[in-house]
């Protein structure tokens, strides 16, 4: 059984002291497969010292968070181009717009999801998109740019069965972690109502832990979880679960 976590930020502060331990502890687990988002360039090199420790396993994104959409963001954008134009990269992500910390740079998180956006066309390659508290927002401007080389993932999809089907409307898959275990995360109550096909998994980790994990520091290892809770919401076995959401990922990533 191969298990893919198609979202995780291994490079984190928060596994300095027991990263390639953590690392390790996930690929007993079948966890072999590890995407890995960015964030801004303070955080290139250790990504890329991360794929040169495990580059059989670890796959690299480029992109910048909308919580760094900053008055500098036109800078950081010039990163991100130079490192799509540098070398190969599986994503563009995590991109998108998050309304929950700051509600003021809506318009220039708008322009560089658009901006990120176009970049991933131009490249051929999926986006992986982050978005909290800005569902409308989002897909606003998913409407505006939607053509056959729009593809991608919803990172941490939180939203409704609506929602899930906007999304999906976009050629998205649904990044499915720690949240569907939760008592009040909602989503376990309709997941069922989609498509495996249109599922992978992700931990998102050193975040959303999953039951009984929740509120502590969230491992790639963990995804355990969300494979026995999709299990249960869709009554086939957890190797069916792992099978058919690393094809998914495959497809999305193109490894």
């Amino acid at each position: 059984m191969i298990i893919t976590d198609t979202h995780t930020h291994l490079y984190s502060d928060a596994f300095d002291e027991d990263r390639h331990d953590m690392i390790q502890r996930a690929m007993a687990q079948n966890v072999t497969r590890f995407f890995i988002p960015a964030i801004d360039s303070g955080y290139t090199d250790a990504m890329l010292q991360l794929e040169s420790d495990f580059p059989e396993h670890v796959f690299l994104m480029m992109g910048l968070h909308p919580t760094s959409v900053k008055t500098n963001y036109k800078e950081e954008l010039k990163h991100v181009e130079a490192m799509l134009a540098k070398r190969h990269f599986y994503a563009v992500g995590e991109i998108g717009i998050d309304l929950y910390w700051d509600t003021s740079t809506l318009e220039i998180q708008k322009d560089a999801f658009k901006q990120q956006i176009n970049l991933a066309k131009h490249y051929g390659l999926p986006i992986v998109i982050h978005c909290r508290e800005a569902f409308d927002e989002i897909f606003d401007v998913l409407e505006e740019v939607k053509d056959d080389k729009l593809f991608g993932i919803f990172h941490c999809f939180t939203g409704t069965l609506e929602q899930a089907h906007q999304a999906i409307s976009y050629n998205m898959k649904l990044g499915i972690g720690g949240v569907a275990t939760f008592k009040n995360g909602k989503i376990d109550q309709f997941l069922n109502n989609i498509d495996l096909k249109h599922i992978v998994l992700e931990t998102d980790s050193p975040y959303l832990a999953p039951k009984p994990f929740r509120g502590k520091r969230n491992e790639s290892a963990y995804i355990t979880k969300v494979l026995e809770k999709l299990s249960e919401i869709y009554t086939v076995s957890e190797e069916k679960i792992a099978e058919i959401t690393t094809q998914n990922s495959k497809e999305i990533f193109g490894i």
